[in-house]
């Protein structure tokens, strides 16, 4: 589903296929148990009084079925725990609908042929290169920047080098600055609206634009 819409289609799916193995697994242990069970009543009922049977055996069989049924009743808790967390992770995420938040590590949605990002400098510089490039990680678009220390203003057209107008969607931006051949530190990132929520992959990825992003890729958050 979606959340402003969300959607979780992919977790209810995988925490029901979860569970059908699990289930799977405790049916064919409790199969195995019970035909364990009939062989020793029989081997019991026709075991000869002067030589009996060895109890060791099958007390060692009876406390490894034990460990197999503890072992998959521990699965399917932690299947639990993880279900609810996401479930938890999804309904922490709906708190950014409609919310301007800011986005690390350089991704920035092109949105109706348009693009923006804010780059930071932590020095002057004497050579500033912009390099964008798409989901495939190949550069589309490569010029100059700004060479001023602090924050600056990168708004891209969305056209390649060629000219050719590109498709809305994620691409990245990397900021390289030098100063008399010295590398000069730089961050870079973008913002944008929190307009859904996406659940389908089971981890909640915020949809801005054209772009979606984890949660941890938030730097900031904005009413």
């Amino acid at each position: 589903m979606t959340i402003g819409s969300t959607t979780s289609t992919a977790a209810t799916t995988s925490s029901g296929a979860s569970a059908t193995t699990a289930n799977s697994a405790m049916n064919q242990l409790s199969g195995n148990f019970d035909t364990f069970l009939q062989l020793l009543t029989t081997q019991l009922q026709n075991q000869d009084p002067l030589d009996p049977m060895d109890s060791n055996q099958f007390t060692q069989q009876l406390v490894e079925f034990s460990q197999v049924e503890q072992q998959i009743n521990t699965n399917t808790n932690l299947q639990t725990l993880i279900t609810q967390g996401q479930s938890q992770s999804g309904a922490y995420a709906t708190g950014y609908l409609g919310k301007v938040v800011t986005v690390s590590g350089g991704e920035g949605a092109l949105t109706n042929g348009q693009a923006q990002w804010t780059y930071n400098l932590a020095a002057a510089a004497t050579s500033t290169t912009l390099s964008v490039t798409n989901a495939n990680g190949q550069v589309v678009y490569s010029g100059a920047g700004q060479t001023a220390a602090g924050s600056n203003t990168f708004t891209w057209n969305g056209e390649d080098l060629n000219g050719n107008q590109l498709p809305d969607g994620t691409y990245t931006l990397a900021v390289n600055a030098s100063n008399a051949g010295t590398a000069v530190t730089t961050t870079v990132s973008s913002s944008g609206t929190v307009s859904e929520v996406n659940m389908t992959g089971g981890t909640p990825q915020l949809v801005i634009g054209a772009m979606q992003v984890p949660l941890t890729s938030i730097g900031a958050i904005q009413n």
